[in-house]
């Protein structure tokens, strides 16, 4: 008996390139979600006190912000978890501390570098998901310390903010989509940048294995799939 098969379509596996995103200055989406946080940036040195907090969800742009500041500031990197071995390293260098609530935080180290900061009339920026009065402070001394941080909240993504991150995340993997398609997302996704983050990532790697381009209706079967819990696309 002759059993009749349908080829296969073809599928390219997807190489992982790591796909950095851009973070100058100049790939900065800003909207009314950020605009207070990326005017504090902009406004560095002449800030309102020493110590600057940027609170967001998840890729909200934190990193990104920090990350314009320090090339601008010359500021040194420390990480959360390991602060007190190099206060004494710092000088009179600003200093940048990035998603200081997730994982353990180096207290006793995060209050001698605040004193050296204000001793020194430097500055440093801490960016993470909460503020302080959830990260489970411990020390007085620090909470007293982060208590006088000028704090500054990036608001949930509005549509303005949205479009622009999904247009430069499919930039920054060197792939063009149709405007129509970019609304599509924004109308049908969770309102979130991370959200936005894992739909780009995923139809990147679709269209990849099946050698298409990003559309609509492509658009339509990968929010479906993931709105059905099932994580990846199946063609």
């Amino acid at each position: 008996m002759n059993v009749s098969r349908e080829p296969l379509k073809p599928r390219q596996l997807p190489l992982d390139l790591g796909h950095l995103p851009g973070l100058s200055r100049d790939d900065l989406v800003v909207s009314s979600a950020n605009l207070q946080a990326v005017g504090m940036i902009d406004r560095w040195p002449d800030w309102p006190a020493p110590v600057v907090l940027l609170a967001g969800p998840a890729g909200s742009g934190k990193t990104h912000l920090a990350a314009i500041w320090r090339e601008h500031s010359g500021a040194i990197q420390l990480d959360a978890s390991d602060i007190v071995a190099h206060v004494g390293e710092i000088g009179a260098s600003p200093v940048l501390i990035d998603d200081a609530d997730q994982g353990k935080l180096d207290q006793e180290g995060l209050f001698h570098l605040i004193n050296a900061i204000r001793g020194a009339h430097s500055h440093l920026l801490i960016t993470a998901r909460s503020f302080p009065s959830a990260w489970g402070v411990s020390l007085p001394d620090l909470a007293s310390r982060l208590k006088a941080a000028a704090t500054v909240e990036i608001e949930e993504p509005d549509d303005l903010l949205l479009v622009g991150v999904i247009t430069k995340l499919f930039a920054d993997r060197q792939v063009d989509v149709e405007p129509h398609v970019v609304q599509f997302l924004v109308r049908r996704i969770e309102r979130s940048l991370s959200t936005a983050i894992r739909v780009v990532e995923k139809l990147d790697r679709a269209a990849l294995e099946h050698k298409s381009r990003i559309t609509r209706v492509l658009a339509a079967e990968m929010i479906g799939a993931l709105d059905a819990g099932q994580g990846e696309l199946e063609l």
